[in-house]
């Protein structure tokens, strides 16, 4: 099992819509999720006592499963972010079919917890590895973790963000965001 709280509370989340079809609440699950007293400061101090975006991504065998994720928050606290995101990239995420009851054992999941983000004047401010990417252009944005396999090179990084933003790579006149995550395992 995970050592994480963040990863503990996410998958928690997804076992119980997916098994039991229903959303689980921090307050029913919080005795049960933390094993320890650091775990209760993370609780009170991280899942509780603030707001801020999170991703939750889910791998099976290596390969993406789902990832959903709020930019800036949009719950009352972490903790409710991280139960409706797990939900979402288990289940709502439009690129793969919903997670089946005999996947669960075999995935991975990962919570991002998004720092604030900055408003960048070009792609020489960002940093793969460092910075998260968000693009917009009009009523277009697309946003791109940092430090994923596979992507090794600015360019790549805001090339996917502007695909994910329904934007050609070469599309001019962009605005860029960067952002640094807390990545949870």
């Amino acid at each position: 099992m995970e050592n994480d709280i963040y990863v503990r509370l996410a998958r928690k989340s997804l076992e119980s819509c997916i098994r039991e079809g229903r959303k689980i609440s921090w307050e029913e699950v919080k005795d049960e999720l933390l094993s320890d007293e650091a775990d209760k400061a993370a609780a009170e101090e991280g899942l509780t006592g603030r707001r801020a975006g999170a991703f939750v991504s889910i791998h099976e065998l290596g390969m993406l499963r789902g990832c959903i994720g709020t930019i800036g928050p949009v719950y009352g606290t972490l903790a409710e972010e991280i139960i409706m995101n797990a939900i979402s990239a288990s289940t709502r995420d439009p690129r793969f079919e919903p997670i089946e009851t005999d996947e669960l054992d075999k995935l991975e999941i990962s919570v991002d917890v998004l720092g604030e983000t900055e408003d960048i004047a070009s792609e020489d401010e960002l940093d793969v590895k460092r910075y998260g990417v968000i693009v917009t252009k009009g009523f277009r944005r697309g946003l791109l973790l940092p430090n994923l396999d596979g992507v090794d090179t600015i360019k790549q990084q805001v090339a996917i963000a502007k695909q994910k933003a329904g934007l050609r790579p070469d599309e001019e006149g962009c605005e860029l965001q960067r952002f640094e995550v807390v990545r949870h395992y």
